[in-house]
């Protein structure tokens, strides 16, 4: 099966394609125009196309290879959709903080990665963390205080631990059955 995608940073997947290749078991060849052919099962080539856009967009291949994890997405956010703010290089900077520090405490909170190309985010994170993360995010380009941001995420990360995924509300007290 063969699978086509169009990609604008050839010289970074390139470097990527070696490890892509050995771990998904495909083949990439490359064509004109940025075009990249993908040769190989379906499911594989379509996690490959996944992991070369994050690559093409920005993100570490050690990072995009997450996305070969059962339950972890890649979501772009346009920073432009949620603020009315000229200024999208101050609104950037809130998001990344000093020294990236709000970077990563976002992403050490939700356990995602977070890269940023020009006016658009793109976060690879577990479908669990998926929607506090984004909510996080546009609060903080919508100009939240960064305290708020990291304290809702730490709350949605205790609600978390707290629910029992396996647990679907039928188990039964076993004293009750003692002197059976």
């Amino acid at each position: 099966m063969t699978h086509t995608i169009i990609v604008e940073n050839l010289r970074k997947i390139k470097k990527a394609v070696p490890l892509v290749e050995s771990r998904l078991k495909v083949k990439i060849k490359f064509g004109k125009g940025g075009q990249i052919f993908i040769l190989g099962e379906e499911f594989n080539a379509f996690l490959v196309d996944k992991i070369l856009r994050a690559v093409d967009f920005g993100f570490d291949i050690e990072d995009a290879m997450l996305l070969r994890e059962e339950g972890f997405i890649l979501e772009f956010i346009n920073m432009k959709e949620h603020t009315r703010r000229k200024n999208l290089e101050d609104v950037r900077a809130r998001v990344i903080g000093t020294d990236g520090k709000a970077k990563r405490t976002i992403e050490e909170l939700s356990g995602c990665v977070i890269a940023i190309s020009g006016n658009h985010m793109g976060v690879i994170v577990h479908a669990d963390h998926l929607d506090s993360v984004i909510q996080a995010i546009i609060s903080l380009i919508q100009g939240a205080k960064h305290g708020n941001v990291f304290a809702y995420l730490e709350k949605q990360n205790a609600v978390r631990r707290h629910i029992d995924k396996d647990d679907l509300g039928l188990k039964i007290d076993d004293s009750e059955f003692e002197g059976v």
